[in-house]
């Protein structure tokens, strides 16, 4: 199984408004900027992401996209899903046995049901592993690996 770009960029993307902006409001321009991704596609991506309600919009010069929900509840496995689709590797239904070769028809679909079974197993196994880490997670291991969130800025009043 091989992943997008699309999908790739999304959690990427994610990431970005959940380190830098605790999930608040950011700006394309900025998440696209950090993340070395293409804007235009970024907002492609970001359209996907909002139809499906993982992240809120707000216009405005303080706008941009926001979480939906905390980064502990939005899973990896969720973005890709919505990103790529279906997490498979089996061929599911497309192909239709036909009982009418005999002996040989049967031996073949006997293996090809195997063999998808086997499949679809490690498609479940996938899609667990890939449920089983949230923004959050990612956001943690930033930390641990010394990645810095930008110090809030400092404002200076002159009177």
């Amino acid at each position: 199984m091989k992943l997008s770009n699309k999908g790739r960029y999304a959690v990427r993307a994610l990431f970005d408004i959940a380190f830098y902006n605790d999930g608040k409001p950011t700006q394309v321009k900025d998440i696209a900027e950090r993340q070395d991704i293409p804007p235009r596609f970024l907002e492609q991506i970001f359209q996907d992401l909002k139809r499906a309600g993982l992240v809120g919009s707000k216009r405005g010069p303080a706008g941009g996209y926001n979480l939906q929900m905390a980064a502990s509840e939005i899973r990896v496995g969720d973005i890709l899903r919505v990103t790529e689709g279906p997490i498979s590797l089996s061929e599911g239904d497309n192909e239709s046995s036909d009982a009418g070769n005999g002996g040989t028809r049967r031996q073949l679909a006997s293996a090809r049901e195997v063999t998808e079974d086997v499949f679809s197993d490690l498609s479940t196994r996938i899609e667990a592993c890939l449920d089983g880490v949230c923004l959050q997670d990612i956001c943690d291991r930033a930390e641990k690996a010394g990645l810095r969130r930008p110090s809030p800025p400092r404002y200076q009043y002159v009177i």
